[in-house]
């Protein structure tokens, strides 16, 4: 039986990029039921983030010209994360398996043949991974490997050059429901769900049209919420440097008693402001990264939805 795809795609002001990538989205789609690899019923899921611009009401009018289109809509913007599992949550009882995919047409699109028959050979999840990063800038392509490197250090389970170009069979789908968390990080979350999975490598082009709507901070945000959301390594380490640290003082407090009772004792204004600003700067960060995670212990507790749909397009 030929499986049911949904191309799950998150959108954030893209009115610029939509009409291209849209049109390349559903020639996929034709290209595989044509040749009989899946099933007539697969569509491609929009989910409109809140945009601010025109996206949603070009959705709605591709959605009155192919009835492959259907869409979701946020009732705010709730961040890429968010909004790409309310697609998959919300394609999860429709179809046999999604593949999500940024609208910006970055991703090759054709992997998506690969991917696919990944799954018909078993496999539940296939990350899409970039081949290599020569088309990012020197900045983002070390930073990005830092950053992959120390989600590794931390313990979190990653997909090194993986974003969230991804094929989730139904199964791990229904698993990954299970997971409620309100700090999404859903490529750590994917690789807890198990199950056998693979890679499928592609190259990454340049955006069709518009700009990115993931600046460095939107990064930065991300990066810190993986690490945070799958290791509490940063806790022990303050705990490991506070022992170092008081093992030192103890030395300190020992040498300078010993100084005292023998008279030798030297007034020194840059070692104690040295020492000062050492012990509160160490403070200062520690309070912060145990801030971090007691915030995050108080946007679970409060339970509160990860998003809220407005509207839809032909998902009844």
């Amino acid at each position: 039986m030929k499986p049911v795809l949904y191309l799950v795609v998150p959108c954030f002001n893209e009115q610029e990029v939509l009409p291209i990538s849209s049109a390349v989205f559903l020639s996929k789609l034709s290209e595989l039921s044509d040749a009989d690899i899946i099933s007539n019923e697969s569509k491609v899921l929009f989910v409109d983030d809140g945009s601010r611009d025109g996206t949603y009401n070009i959705i709605s009018e591709l959605s009155k010209t192919d009835n492959r289109v259907c869409a979701i809509k946020l009732s705010r913007n709730r961040g890429h994360q968010n909004a790409l599992l309310a697609g998959l949550m919300a394609a999860k009882d429709k179809c046999d398996i999604t593949i999500s995919v940024d609208c910006d047409g970055q991703d090759d699109i054709n992997a998506v043949d690969e991917m696919i028959n990944c799954f018909l050979d078993g496999c539940d999840i296939v990350y899409g991974v970039r081949k290599s990063r020569n088309s990012d800038s020197l900045f983002k392509r070390s930073s990005a490997q830092a950053f992959y490197k120390l989600l590794n250090a931390m313990g979190a389970e990653t997909v090194n050059n993986h974003a969230d170009y991804r094929l989730i069979s139904k199964r791990a789908l229904e698993a990954l429901s299970a997971y409620k968390e309100v700090n999404l990080y859903l490529r750590g979350m994917v690789s807890l769900v198990g199950f056998k999975s693979t890679c499928v490598y592609y190259d990454r082009f340049p955006r069709m049209a518009g700009e990115s709507k993931y600046p460095l901070g939107k990064m930065i945000s991300l990066a810190l919420n993986g690490i945070t959301s799958f290791s509490i390594k940063p806790i022990r380490i303050i705990s490991a440097v506070g022992f170092i640290i008081a093992a030192i003082s103890f030395i300190g407090i020992v040498w300078s008693v010993i100084a005292r009772l023998f008279g030798n004792t030297v007034g020194g204004w840059a070692s104690t402001v040295a020492i000062i600003c050492f012990l509160g700067g160490i403070q200062i960060l520690s309070i912060g990264v145990i801030g971090e995670y007691i915030g995050k212990i108080y946007l679970e507790t409060k339970q509160r939805p990860r998003y809220i749909i407005e509207d839809n397009i032909n998902m009844n």
